[in-house]
């Protein structure tokens, strides 16, 4: 009984694979996502072509990403951010980072994924390769302004100190 690539913890029979198998369908888009980085690493490219749109399929590689595939070993998947994608959702997002090592060389993909139901069926869409996030805007707080923290005190012998 050998662990799921996905990172979930659980045996690759109790979780990915079913799915790349074809047995039953991904409940979730971060299920479909976990079973693909999984396939990836297995070099299913049959399962990777199926799960992706019927438009995205064309513009799908199977030699180049065969050997990717042949050369990656999982160190993991880290889903950072998944809006919608339940079991309940027709549409969803998921920002991940999917990490590997090639020729033994760390590599990661940050991506943040759309994908869909298609006929009851979660597809992989499309997505963002190394999205940005919206930069952070900073308040400058005066020495002696109340401390932004709440405790009534001025910043300077509050947090400021």
């Amino acid at each position: 009984m050998s662990m799921c690539q996905c990172g979930s913890g659980q045996s690759f029979d109790g979780c990915c694979g079913p799915l790349i198998a074809g047995e039953r369908s991904a409940p979730t888009a971060e299920a479909l996502m976990r079973a693909r980085y999984t396939a990836f690493i297995r070099g299913d490219l049959g399962y990777l072509d199926r799960t992706l749109a019927p438009e995205k399929r064309a513009e799908f590689d199977r030699d180049e990403v065969g050997e990717s595939a042949q050369e990656a070993v999982a160190v993991g998947l880290e889903v950072r951010v998944a809006t919608g994608g339940g079991e309940a959702d027709t549409d969803g997002t998921l920002e991940y980072i999917a990490r590997f090592k090639m020729r033994g060389q760390p590599h990661l993909h940050h991506e943040l994924a759309t994908f869909r139901r298609q006929d009851g069926e979660w597809v992989y869409v499309d997505g963002t390769v190394s999205p940005k996030t919206a930069p952070r805007t900073v308040t400058k707080v005066g020495r002696n302004e109340p401390c932004p923290c709440g405790s009534g005190k001025k910043f300077k012998v509050c947090c400021g100190g």
